[in-house]
């Protein structure tokens, strides 16, 4: 067989790109690069191999693509799907369903597929010519492994949602599912990316595996597919849509190898009060122990361009704080989303911090003990959020606001600068990346939670705090409130409790009873949770020690909400 294939996964964006060749012939293609393009320049040199053509499924939103760098580098023609005509400001060439580029004996077929965007292609990869057993399919983002791409993202430009989702529908059912079950799937993305809620960690996968395993391709009617893919989808990062224009655009080519100025502090302060923005990529712990004043950290280590374009301006200019000799790699990462006016890096920023602590701040940041005691006491405390929708289903801190990472920045009027606040995420990455963006635009008193909501749900419910045994709770007289999801509560509870999900309940206090409140949930972990909140506002509460386990366990009664006998799940 001469066919080459090559798939290039980038971590820090969950991006995939492939090298596709016939090295008997020794003509390639590129399919949606990354910017900086030297890998595979060097690919297909070493394997003897010109690149004729650079092929983009879409215009891509999470990051700026390398076809303008290697159409430089190498003269290939750029391809777009045939609805991408009259819509580029650069020369290209567009193709329609049914199309075939040869590049010798190995044959790619263009395939429509309209739906994440109105000009989404995938590319069937045949080894042996096109009436040859398909290889595999790239299938960009509209087929992820376990996910198809979101048909919202273009909502803010006049798309509807649910008409780009019927596209993807028939795109799906009409283009890629007729393909043969061992035809291999080679999205353009996985796990970590914003293009969907659901990616796999995997990033291939088979057409066959896709129909059986895939949520969004069980037997369903239209309807049922279109609430389900675009209903619990993150907020878009806020530097998607000048991606997507950038990628439509011609502009500045990235140079990989030019050094990153180090600038003396007077210079970095002259730039940050100029109104350039400071991103301290150094891990969280570092940052937490002393930073640059105003000063934003969005940690190398994880999903640092994505996250840098969720908390500033597009264009705005850069002034970077690293770790030494990370400073090219800061640079590079940024310039994969578009981000290019990086002045320069603080020169030795632990001497310059050392030899100037005036200019110094550090990071509050809590234990999930301290918090617990922050959160029954100071009575105008505010919690917020960040994590997606999806993560908060599963479970909310009683009181808190929620707004997305990616939100925050356009939402920092709905927050009161001079109040006692704190952030959390999932584990703590996130929320100093919020916090420290919070401190920048004049909040006095912020801190984050030490390992976020993990550690706040893991826990244990302080032994001092009022309790009651399932078995002496008197249904007669008590007011019981059941924090559990809804769910939960369906499957079994108790006969006359009121029944409000932990995560509403800050929206819903004008429901609650007067007198004690005994708070309960599945094992009596969320339910203590709630009666430290309920206590800290002056609400009388106890907690009922092993929940809905020891109830259940004590022989007590259970309904479901058909009047049965219920369980607990």
């Amino acid at each position: 067989m001469s066919l080459f294939f090559t798939q290039y996964y980038l971590d820090c964006l969950s991006h995939a790109s492939y090298l596709v060749g016939d090295t008997d012939s020794g003509r390639a293609v590129v399919v949606d690069p990354q910017r900086d393009v030297a890998e595979y320049l060097r690919d297909a040199e070493a394997n003897g191999l010109t690149i004729e053509k650079v092929i983009e499924t879409h215009f891509h939103a999470d990051f700026l693509s390398g076809h303008l760098e290697l159409a430089a580098a190498t003269g290939a023609d750029i391809v777009y799907g045939r609805a991408a005509a009259g819509r580029v400001g650069f020369p290209v060439e567009t193709l329609g369903d049914g199309a075939h580029i040869s590049l010798g004996t190995v044959d790619l077929e263009i395939l429509e597929t309209p739906g994440h965007t109105p000009e989404s292609i995938c590319i069937v990869i045949r080894p042996d010519g096109p009436t040859g057993d398909p290889y595999g399919v790239l299938t960009g983002d509209t087929l992820f492994i376990g996910d198809v791409g979101r048909p919202d993202l273009l909502s803010a430009v006049g798309h509807d949602a649910d008409e780009m989702a019927r596209d993807l529908h028939r795109s799906l059912h009409e283009r890629l599912l007729v393909l043969p079950d061992d035809t291999r799937v080679f999205p353009a993305h996985g796990a970590g990316s914003a293009c969907g809620k659901n990616l796999s960690t995997e990033t291939t996968s088979t057409i066959g595996e896709q129909r059986r395993t895939n949520y969004a391709l069980q037997p369903m009617v239209v309807e049922d597919f279109v609430d389900a893919v675009t209903q619990g989808q993150s907020v878009a990062p806020l530097y998607f849509l000048f991606a997507a224009t950038r990628n439509r655009e011609a502009h500045a080519l990235l140079t990989e190898d030019v050094e990153v100025r180090h600038l003396p502090l007077d210079e970095v302060l002259a730039h940050q009060a100029g109104g350039a923005v400071v991103i301290d990529s150094r891990d969280d712990l570092m940052f937490a122990t002393g930073h640059l004043r105003g000063s934003i950290n969005v940690g190398l280590g994880g999903r640092f361009a994505e996250y840098v374009g969720e908390v500033m301006e597009p264009g705005n200019p850069i002034i970077l704080v690293c770790e030494p000799g990370t400073e090219a790699e800061a640079r590079t990462r940024l310039a994969r989303i578009g981000f290019d006016n990086v002045i320069g890096a603080l020169d030795d920023p632990i001497a310059a911090f050392l030899a100037h602590p005036e200019h110094v701040t550090q990071l509050s940041r809590l234990t999930v003990d301290r918090f617990a005691d922050r959160l029954a006491t100071v009575r105008d405390l505010v919690v917020v959020d960040v994590r997606n929708p999806g993560e908060r289903a599963l479970g909310m801190i009683p009181g808190a606001t929620a707004i997305g990472l990616p939100e925050l920045l356009r939402r920092l009027d709905e927050l009161d600068p001079t109040k006692p606040t704190v952030v959390h995420c999932a584990g703590g990455y996130r929320s100093a990346i919020a916090s420290s963006l919070l401190r920048a635009h004049g909040f006095t008193d912020v801190s984050d939670i030490l390992g976020g909501y993990d550690a706040w749900a893991a826990r244990e419910v302080p032994a001092t705090l009022p309790a009651i045994d399932a078995a002496d709770v008197d249904t007669a007289d008590a007011l019981l409130l059941d924090v559990r999801e809804d769910e939960e509560w369906r499957a079994g509870h108790v006969e006359g409790a009121l029944h409000i999900p932990m995560s509403q309940l800050a929206d819903r206090l004008g429901e609650l009873p007067e007198g004690r409140l005994t708070i309960v949930c599945r094992s009596g972990n969320r339910s203590g949770k709630v009666t430290t909140w309920l206590l800290g506002r002056g609400i009388d509460a106890v907690n009922m020690a092993g929940g809905m386990l020891a109830w259940s366990a004590a022989g007590r009664p259970l309904r479901d909400t058909e009047g049965a006998t219920g369980i607990v799940v």
